[in-house]
């Protein structure tokens, strides 16, 4: 694992889009196409920011997500595929596809069911994620199924997890914030070709350490990217102060 620290959140979010940048136009140059997971939350801001301007033929991209709330029409303030049309797929203007997870779909099983398939027929190129303070991998919560072959997957939201999402602002209380969300897995996080982490805040701290240098472990699960071949940490110096030794 590659780990960066950055003097601020600004200089993280542009390194990090840079090299998602690269690998995303060597795909285009050797295939044509790529494919990619974009991630949503405050983590990402920076990153998106910078994302969206790099030179990137992006009509030859498809975009999928994460992860999505049960429940919650996409234009709630939280919504992810509301986050990330604003954020990303209408400042680059020309996106292949993008393929959103409706989490308020009528049929939830069936969303799931066309989700898993139309990634199936895919190879991601570059996974865009961050770190949960309680070290979920997008919504995959500990104790996180580790087992699981399905790409896309319906999980209970913990109540550290919940709390976050409140404390960021996206929800007026907690009680707003949904119990469950659709989530990628992590089986199928893992087969990216490449993942490329941002990570700011002190509230990260403890987060980043179980990830990076912790034991491998479903009540820590973030720290699976320790067994992917190619991952890319960048964080700030509030986010990384808790590791030890050569970073």
């Amino acid at each position: 694992m590659k780990t960066t620290v950055h003097i601020d959140k600004e200089t993280m979010g542009r390194a990090a889009a840079e090299e998602g940048a690269a690998l995303i136009r060597e795909a285009i140059n050797r295939d044509g196409r790529a494919a990619i997971i974009v991630a949503t939350g405050a983590s990402q801001f920076e990153m998106l920011e910078h994302l969206v301007r790099e030179d990137v033929d992006w009509s030859k991209v498809t975009a999928f997500h994460l992860d999505e709330y049960v429940g919650l029409p996409d234009d709630h303030p939280a919504s992810f595929r509301g986050y990330l049309r604003e954020r990303f797929v209408r400042p680059v203007g020309n996106l292949g596809e993008f393929v959103e997870v409706d989490g308020n779909a009528a049929d939830l099983d069936a969303e799931i069911a066309r989700l898993n398939a139309r990634i199936a027929a895919e190879t991601i190129v570059v996974c865009f994620a961050g770190i949960g303070e309680n070290c979920h991998l997008a919504f995959n919560d500990p104790p996180a199924d580790f087992e699981t072959e399905d790409p896309y997957i319906v999980v209970d939201l913990d109540a550290a997890c919940r709390q976050q999402q409140y404390g960021e602002g996206w929800f007026p209380t907690l009680e707003d914030v949904p119990a469950q969300a659709v989530s990628m897995s992590i089986r199928q996080i893992l087969k990216s070709d490449h993942i490329i982490l941002t990570v700011p805040d002190v509230r990260k701290a403890k987060a980043v350490k179980a990830a990076l240098q912790g034991p491998v472990s479903n009540m820590a699960p973030a720290s699976i990217l320790q067994t992917h071949d190619s991952v890319s940490a960048h964080m700030d110096p509030e986010a990384s102060q808790l590791l030890t030794g050569k970073i």
